[in-house]
């Protein structure tokens, strides 16, 4: 079944907002993109309100046009900046009994799922796997006998007032939250193939003003985090380290910023702006110089990604595979010199193939929002707890109450 689907993102310098036709997470038509430049937002703090509404309105209001169709709800990226990834589990013993949904609801109640902070919310939380008398499985092991099961659960909480904060931009535009997506998820999503996500794989955005990280294994999304470093920082560093202009350096590091040094750099001579009121004064460095600006902060990034791995104990499991998106990912040679730091096959990834996308939109920069329209919240549901939900619903209260005293 077709439906309409509507995401936006808040980025540091850009919001985005995508209108598609869903049929499933491999077959869909994006009706409408459209970014616009914002400087109103930075490490999830709005830094002026109104400035940002009337930037959001304006924005749903032109992709309403471009899409034709009246939107009600969307599907809301969220950065990870200052969120807490919890692992916990829970276990029962069952004497040799057919695993059913009775014993999964029980384990599953007097676990932490649940329970969160009040002054956190919870972006996210799921089943990441199920161990059957110390045998992992990663679906539901539903009908195989079995003494003791353990359910391993990964959720993500972000600070409330964070959440907040945007949500009330959005509430005042009359729109409803449908879901709220994690960003290093959603950049993922649109990024990474069946298999990837199958054999496991460290998704990297490099954004911005941000860096963030995603982890599938066993198709299962287990890890993600953000850190306040972006490919903007590189930007600053050149125009601190050559005494340039904010444009002339972003430019440089498009046009002549290399991870990898070559003999020629040395005597590769390249003419900047100096910062002054005369449009007219340039001076000369080496493509070498600009290189060893680039270098220690990519490198930083990368290592401070590759340390939430190894604090999060996922360097262990030896993942072979880094995709890297984003527009930091647009740095000449980044692929070589991830593939050194995580000493792993890598790739830049732009927006999967099956969507056919226009060209201007085809690229790493645009995968956090297009991730927005292919998250399917059904995906990330316990079925079975979803199943009693609707139950409750029509048996009402004493039904309820019913289904406490049977599973508790």
């Amino acid at each position: 079944m077709k439906m309409i689907k509507a995401g936006l993102d808040f980025g540091n310098s850009k919001i985005s907002c995508i209108v598609a036709d869903y049929k499933d997470s491999s077959n869909i038509n994006i009706l409408s993109l459209i970014t616009i430049p914002s400087f109103n937002v930075k490490k999830n703090i709005i830094l002026n309100y109104e400035n940002l509404l009337d930037q959001v309105n304006k924005l749903i209001i032109e992709t309403q046009k471009n899409s034709q169709t009246k939107l009600n709800s969307i599907n809301l990226n969220f950065s990870l900046i200052n969120s807490l990834s919890t692992y916990y589990d829970s276990e029962i013993k069952i004497n040799n009994e057919k695993i059913s949904e009775l014993h999964l609801k029980k384990i599953i109640n007097q676990s932490e799922y649940f329970n969160s902070p009040p002054d956190k919310f919870e972006l996210f939380n799921s089943i990441i796997s199920y161990n059957v008398d110390n045998n992992q499985h990663f679906s539901a092991p539903l009908g195989n006998y079995s003494d003791k099961i353990k359910i391993n659960f990964y959720k993500i909480l972000s600070q409330k007032k964070y959440i907040e904060n945007f949500s009330s931009i959005i509430k005042q535009l009359k729109l409803n939250i449908e879901n709220y997506i994690p960003t290093p998820l959603s950049s993922s999503l649109s990024s990474l193939t069946k298999d990837e996500k199958e054999l496991g794989t460290i998704c990297l955005d490099l954004g911005h003003s941000s860096s963030s990280i995603a982890i599938f294994e066993n198709n299962k999304f287990v890890y993600g985090d953000s850190i306040t470093i972006g490919s903007n920082n590189v930007t600053l560093d050149i125009a601190r380290g050559v005494s340039t202009t904010i444009s002339s350096a972003e430019r440089l590091k498009t046009l002549y910023g290399s991870l990898i040094s070559s003999p020629s750099d040395d005597h590769e001579i390249i003419e900047i702006p100096i910062i002054s009121d005369d449009r007219n004064n340039f001076k000369q460095i080496t493509r070498s110089q600009l290189n060893s600006i680039i270098k220690p902060r990519i490198e930083e990034t990368l290592e401070m990604l590759w340390q939430k791995i190894n604090d999060n104990n996922f360097s262990k499991k030896k993942l072979t595979n880094v995709v890297i998106t984003g527009g930091g990912s647009q740095l000449d040679n980044i692929e070589k010199y991830v593939e050194t730091i995580f000493a792993s096959s890598t790739r830049v990834a732009k927006p999967l193939n099956f969507l056919n996308l226009e060209k201007k939109y085809s690229k790493p920069s645009y995968c956090d929002i297009i991730g927005t329209v292919m998250y399917d919240s059904n995906l990330y549901k316990l079925n079975f707890l979803q199943n009693q939900s609707n139950s409750q619903k029509k048996q009402g209260i004493a039904g309820f109450f019913s289904w406490l005293d049977q599973y508790i």
